[in-house]
């Protein structure tokens, strides 16, 4: 193996070689989206399940002050999001954060960011179809219809509830005092559950069918169209938009000052809590590059839609999280559905906003799904296309021109695990990937020379010099730290186990070396703060999800060593 060819780039003229701008790519898929699409799609991908229920655990934890982790990661992906609308300009092309890391940093990091990005869509996705599930059947029971419990939990969940139920009642705790001794209700519906299912060869077959309703659903709605994909994403996007200024609007006038006292009750501490709750909010704005090849004038219309969508949904973040804090206590917000909470009998008691609110929950967390299924598949083309991956994921259906067995494949991935696995565990994984992307995605440009010439048309983040300017933040940054939460700090970087510091000293270290390379070499100070706040975020997620993301990484790897490495097309070429 000639290591030397791990890191070989992708000319981008080659790349931009691979599709043409007029009606159809060279593969024929269709040029249909603009700028509204783009940006929708970008607004369906951010607003969803962050700001219809883990907005709720983050205000709980942080108070009024949430607001600022709302602004300081909207900033972090702001940063990156520059990086992305460079990428996106100069190389209009599916396969997003991939195959702008194959132009810039070579193959194998290229296959890497194509791995974390399988791990933010496919597993993200599934966390989001278990939550639109509990959003449907609790809006069907408001309307009086009820679906079984045993066709809409699955089977780990059910094994969990009725372990911990059946211990509780052989210790001789009747059925009516489970809830007073502190057995969840979930857990108690578990355990009926696992009760009256039917059993194959003693094994109850419990399954979460609304949540693989809604993933044939979606993806068939991906597999017949482009066209029928934008229709339906703007009409749901301009509904939920419309429902969420109707909460802001009529929550404001039932705010009570005197709860936005204390702003910060646990410290940055507390705030900072939330960071993968909030971040996770925020992914997906990166998704709408993967529609490149169907855009009408990508150079201009992707780099567009990032900003607006990344600036109208950091606004109705910010907006929705005063108004929660504002019309309750914080230390009322840890429920599932934050915004239907505040407008129920321990809040404004407006029962008719409520039901609106469910309605919108369902609608926001299907757009979701919608267009993280509708970006995998294409991530995965341009992957087949370079060779990583074989032929037939890039291949086009002849009447639907959309990829469709990579679509069909996505389907079963998000879907079969849907019937039987609780993932929502694992979010905090779809997090360090996607943050992992962000971070190499930001490399890249810093790799790029910023002196090059300039292509009329396109964009290009800004050069600041950050020789002195970089440096300069992150003493800053230091010094404040230690001035307003010296004890804390203190406490976290030198108190409890070492193993649980090493990300955070990993980052240290990681800072002190790129402050050196600023001043050596001049490097660019937008990508430099984007690299920087998206590592500082992973530092966040805790050692136990930087294992697991260590694991998912080696499986990438292995495969790629065993097959993609050889079946690499520019590694073919390389050889002649």
């Amino acid at each position: 193996m000639n290591w030397k060819s791990l890191f070989r780039t992708k000319p981008i003229d080659q790349i931009l070689n691979e599709v043409t701008h007029g009606g159809l790519s060279t593969n024929g898929m269709r040029r249909t989206l603009g700028v509204v699409d783009l940006t929708a799609m970008g607004i369906a991908a951010v607003i969803g399940a962050g700001i219809f229920s883990t907005i709720g655990a983050a205000a709980f934890d942080g108070g009024p002050g949430v607001i600022i982790l709302f602004v300081f990661t909207a900033i972090a992906c702001a940063f990156s999001a520059f990086c992305y609308a460079e990428f996106a300009s100069s190389i209009p092309v599916a396969g997003s954060a991939y195959t702008y890391a194959y132009a810039s940093l070579g193959e194998l990091l290229a296959w890497i960011i194509g791995w974390d990005l399988l791990m933010e869509y496919a597993i993200g996705n599934i966390a989001v179809a278990i939550s639109w599930s509990d959003y449907f059947t609790s809006l069907m029971e408001g309307y009086g219809i009820h679906i079984p419990l045993f066709l809409r939990m699955d089977l780990l969940t059910a094994s969990r509830g009725f372990d911990q139920v059946k211990a509780a009642l052989d210790t001789g705790i009747a059925p009516a005092d489970l809830v007073a001794k502190g057995i969840p209700q979930a857990s108690i519906d578990a355990y009926h559950a696992w009760q009256i299912a039917p059993h194959f060869m003693g094994i109850p077959l419990i399954w979460n069918l609304p949540a693989v309703a809604v993933v044939i659903l979606v993806t068939w709605v991906v597999y017949i169209g482009i066209q029928e994909s934008k229709r339906i994403n703007n009409a749901m996007v301009a509904l939920k938009v419309m429902v969420l200024i109707l909460v802001i609007t009529l929550g404001a006038f039932y705010i009570k000052p005197e709860n936005w006292h204390p702003f910060l009750p646990n410290g940055m501490g507390g705030v900072m809590k939330g960071v993968s709750a909030v971040f996770f909010a925020y992914i997906g704005f990166d998704a709408i590059t993967t529609t490149a090849e169907e855009c009408k004038n990508p150079q201009k219309d992707l780099p567009r839609a990032m900003i607006y969508s990344l600036a109208i949904c950091t606004v109705l973040y910010i907006l929705v999280a005063l108004v929660l804090t504002g019309m309750t206590s914080y230390t009322k917000l840890s429920v599932g559905d934050p915004l239907a909470f505040v407008f129920g009998p321990e809040g404004a008691h407006i029962p008719w906003v409520s039901g609106v609110i469910a309605i919108s929950a369902v609608i926001a967390l299907f757009t979701v799904l919608l267009v993280f299924q509708l970006g995998q598949p294409r991530i995965w083309m341009a992957m087949s296309r370079d060779g990583l991956l074989p032929p037939i994921f890039s291949a086009i259906h002849p009447k639907h021109k959309t990829p469709w067995f990579a679509t069909i494949v996505t389907g079963f991935l998000v879907g079969v695990p849907c019937l039987f696995m609780n993932l929502t565990e694992v979010t905090d994984l779809t997090s360090i990937g996607t943050l992992c992307a962000f971070l190499l995605v930001c490399a890249g440009v810093l790799n790029m020379d910023p002196h090059r010439e300039k292509v009329p048309g396109r964009f290009y983040t800004p050069y600041i010099n950050g020789k002195y300017i970089f440096p300069a933040l992150l003493l800053v940054c230091l010094l404040g730290a230690i001035k307003f939460n010296s004890e804390g700090m203190h406490q976290f970087l030198f108190e409890g186990e070492f193993k649980h510091k090493i990300p955070l000293w990993g980052f240290n270290i990681g800072m002190i070396y790129l402050s050196w390379l600023t001043f050596k070499k001049n490097l660019s100070l937008i990508p430099l703060l984007g690299l920087a706040s998206c590592a500082y975020l992973m530092t966040e997620l805790g050692i136990v999800n930087w294992i697991r993301f260590g694991g998912w990484l080696i499986v990438g790897l292995a495969i790629y060593f065993f097959y993609s490495y050889h079946s690499s097309k520019l590694n073919k070429e390389k050889a002649k």
